[in-house]
Parts: C-alpha cells; sequence; structure tokens
C-alpha cells in the first residue's frame, strides 16, 4: 500500500525553547546522565509545559527540575512521559468511528466513517449509509482533521506547572537515560626488540538513546557504578540504522578523580548524533617500556602463552590511570608493513600498578605438567609432587613463567627453582630455557584443609 496521512491542524507547544546548554555524562553501563538549560516562556499560574527532544530510552523517574530564573516561584505538580509515537497504523486504529476522506490512485474520493484500522482492507461507512470495502493498495493517501489524542511525533516530558514568577525562564532539567556508552580502545606497536611499545588510545561513544545531542560539553566516568537490577526500559526499541563513525585527532581529554571512580572531561564541546559512534583521542601517543613474557599453566591449558607486560608508571612513559578497553597490538616486519600479532582486554588500572597483555601462543615452545605422586598424611592433609617439563624449539634463550594455583593452606618444598607468591592461591616460578633445549621443574606441595 502506498499511501501518505494528511493532517490540517497545527500543534502549538505552550513553551517554545530559544536556545540550550547541554551536558552529557556517559558511563560504560549503557546509561548516561544528560543536563540541559533552556530559555523557556512559561504562562503565568497554572500551565502546561511540553518539553522536546529528549532521550527515547529516558527513565522518567529520574528526572530533576529546576529553575534557575526564580527557583522559589516555580514549581513543578505533574510529570507525564509521552512516548507514543505517531504511525500510519496507530492514526488509523484512533480514528476508528470517526470521519475520514480516502483519495484514490486514479483520484477518486471517498467520504465516511472509518470502521476498521486496517491497511489491507479499509471498511467505510459512507455518508449514504452503504458500507464500502476498499482494498489498501488502491490508496493514495487519507486525510485527516487533526492528529489523534495521545500521538505525539518525538518523545516529550509534559509538565503540569505553577509558575509566580517572570515568564522568561532559564530552566535546568537533568536524567538519566540507556542507550549511551563508551569504552576504551587501545593501539600499541612493539619495536623489534619487544622492549618498547608505542601506544595510543581512544575512547568510542555510542549514542542509540533516540535523539541527538548538539554542542554538548562531554564527560565520561570510569568505574564500576552500582546500577539496580532488573533495569526497567519503558521504550524498548528505536529504528535501526547505520552506525556512523566519527573520527577526531583532537582534542584530549583532561582527567581526574571523582568519588571513588575517575572522571574524563573533553575539551570542547562535541555533537552526539543518535545511532552514532563517535571516537575521540584518550591521550597523546606515547612509548613505554615492555617486556615479553612466556607462561605455562599447565593445570590448564597445554600451550605456552605469550604477553607482554609494562608498567603504568610516569617514568616510564605513562602513568594515567586507564579505562577498560580492549586493546591490539601490532609488529612491523622487515618490509615495513605492521602486522597484528594480537588483542587482549584490560581492566581498568590506576597509575603505578602493571598491565599484562595476553596475544597467543608460543608456536615453539611447549610445556607438559605430570603428577608424580600423591601421599595422605592425615584427613585434612595430602602431599603431591609435580615435575613440568618445558621444551624450547627458539634459537634463542628464553626464560617461561610457570604458574600454579593452590587451594586451602599450602607449602611448597623440595623445590628446583625459586618461586613468587603472587596471592593466597597462586605462586610463579621463573625457569631459564636454553634455545634448542629443554629443563624441568620439580616440586612438593603440601596442601592442608
Amino acid at each position: 500500500m502506498r499511501y501518505t496521512i494528511r493532517l490540517f491542524c497545527v500543534l502549538v507547544l505552550v513553551a517554545a525553547a530559544f536556545g540550550q546548554d547541554v551536558a552529557i555524562t556517559v558511563y560504560n553501563q549503557n546509561r548516561a546522565l544528560v543536563r540541559e538549560i533552556r530559555a523557556l516562556k512559561l504562562a503565568s499560574g497554572r500551565s502546561t509545559v511540553s518539553f522536546t527532544d529528549v532521550a527515547a530510552l529516558i527513565d522518567p523517574t529520574s528526572v530533576h527540575f529546576k529553575s534557575l530564573t526564580a527557583p522559589e516561584k516555580v514549581q513543578l505538580l505533574e510529570q507525564n512521559y509521552e512516548y507514543d509515537l505517531v504511525s500510519a497504523q496507530k492514526v488509523l486504529e484512533k480514528y476508528v468511528d470517526e470521519t475520514v476522506r480516502l483519495v484514490m490512485e486514479g483520484g477518486e474520493v471517498f467520504d465516511g466513517v472509518l470502521l476498521n484500522g486496517s491497511q489491507s482492507n479499509i471498511v467505510l461507512k459512507a455518508q449514504d449509509g452503504s458500507i464500502k470495502v476498499i482494498r489498501g493498495e488502491g490508496v493514495r493517501h487519507f486525510e485527516f482533521p487533526e492528529l489523534p489524542e495521545g500521538l505525539i511525533t518525538r518523545p516529550t516530558l509534559v509538565w503540569d506547572l505553577e509558575n509566580g514568577g517572570p515568564s522568561s525562564q532559564q530552566i535546568e532539567v537533568s536524567y538519566l537515560t540507556g542507550g549511551m556508552n563508551w569504552h576504551a580502545e587501545y593501539v600499541a606497536v612493539s619495536d623489534a626488540d619487544d622492549a618498547h611499545l608505542d601506544l595510543g588510545g581512544w575512547v568510542s561513544v555510542e549514542n542509540r538513546s533516540g535523539t541527538a545531542f548538539k554542542d554538548a560539553k562531554l564527560k565520561l566516568v570510569a568505574g564500576d557504578v552500582n546500577l539496580v537490577q532488573p533495569e526497567r526500559v519503558l521504550r524498548r526499541s528505536i529504528q535501526k540504522q547505520d552506525v556512523l563513525l566519527a573520527a577526531e585527532p583532537e582534542p584530549r581529554f583532561e582527567e581526574k578523580a571523582f568519588f571513588e571512580y575517575h572522571l574524563y572531561t573533553l575539551g570542547r564541546k562535541t555533537t552526539l548524533k543518535n545511532n552514532q559512534t563517535k571516537q575521540i583521542a584518550l591521550f597523546p601517543p606515547t612509548r613505554t617500556k615492555t617486556e615479553k613474557i612466556f607462561m605455562f599453566d599447565g593445570a590448564s591449558d597445554k600451550k605456552v602463552r605469550v604477553h607482554l607486560e609494562f608498567q603504568n608508571k610516569k617514568k616510564d612513559g605513562l602513568g594515567l590511570p586507564l579505562p577498560k578497553g580492549k586493546i591490539r597490538v601490532y609488529k612491523t616486519d622487515d618490509d615495513g608493513a605492521q602486522e597484528f600479532i594480537g588483542e587482549d582486554e584490560i581492566d581498568h588500572t590506576p597509575m603505578d600498578e602493571t598491565v599484562r597483555i595476553f596475544l597467543g601462543n608460543a608456536f615453539d615452545l611447549t610445556g607438559e605438567r605430570v603428577q608424580q605422586s600423591t601421599r595422605r598424611i592425615s584427613d585434612r592433609a595430602r602431599e603431591e609432587s609435580y615435575a613440568i617439563t618445558l621444551r624450547n624449539h627458539k634459537d634463542d634463550n628464553v626464560d617461561i613463567v610457570v604458574v600454579e594455583h593452590f587451594w586451602g593452606d599450602w607449602t611448597v618444598s623440595g623445590n628446583s627453582h625459586a618461586f613468587t607468591k603472587k596471592d593466597v592461591r597462586t605462586l610463579e616460578f621463573r625457569v631459564p630455557v636454553t634455545a634448542k633445549g629443554e629443563a624441568i621443574l620439580t616440586f612438593k606441595v603440601t596442601l592442608k584443609w
């Protein structure tokens, strides 16, 4: 069916926006705080005001309203969130038992009372009392006298206000909305000896809230903010559109501690279009020291894992809080081309902490873990012995870090190599393995519970 709907009315809002100041704080939990300042014309006394262009995924229970011009003289009495958006089907349903006009493709016109809301077969009671069934594909358009009550063209907050102040007011409105998220992404290039990383950081801000925010002050919160679950979603879907990508080399973010989180503030205003992913540089590219680490956890994996590790310290080139995100690592080949060598996700990392990136499994290193014996000491204790064989098929000597995990009260003895206790359940042995050779790590562990 091809037809259009014509309405013969103009909707007038009680208050019109003459300008606005927008600030968006985005959390990496699909949530954002929107703060707007608008200049509104308010009638004296009690009136109804429609506040349009809010996010379609707004949580209306989170709305905070305040008059900046006369806070003591403007009172919000009632609020309704209207999100029953206009569509051809909804207009038809609203006009059942009402008079409409149908204009056919050939120019024929039918006037009458609409008896059903179907778009395929329209049932119309003509002015002479006859009943006509009209196939929908032959309709060019419908004509209705006005937009039915309850249907709106965009999500709207409708306020019942009492104004005892001037008509021109600066109004501040804030609310929480879903459909907005951000995450960090890092790109690193390892040098020839894997001794340094050239690291750059970006943030990707996603806006699927159902509305655009023009010239907004943008802030990002990094941290795990508690949210009450399950989240109540009043409007579950918006039209799916192609995601746009807006990449900007400038400006940078300013970072500071905020409560128990970290806050990143963009140095200028930016526009966040609906259904858009915008990328903005988090910090200038920097170089930091790194170390390649081979790790073998024979209890859970038969392969030797490859990691790059660096310290998030100022003296090593970094020294700033790193928000959670994916890090992709490249390495330059002999022909000058950068090749992708792996990716991992880092957690929120404070200053002076260690970052360890897992890139993949080593091709030329293997490990084998064998439990040689187990002996019961008592009802609440036993002794186990292990041998771990590490083989190096490379042309260079390497160190392999062997990871072991134990539960309860444990004591290691008779170990052939020194170890470091990482936490109450984890220890690490650093085992040198010569080129084209192998090494065997042995130890005993006494477990008590």
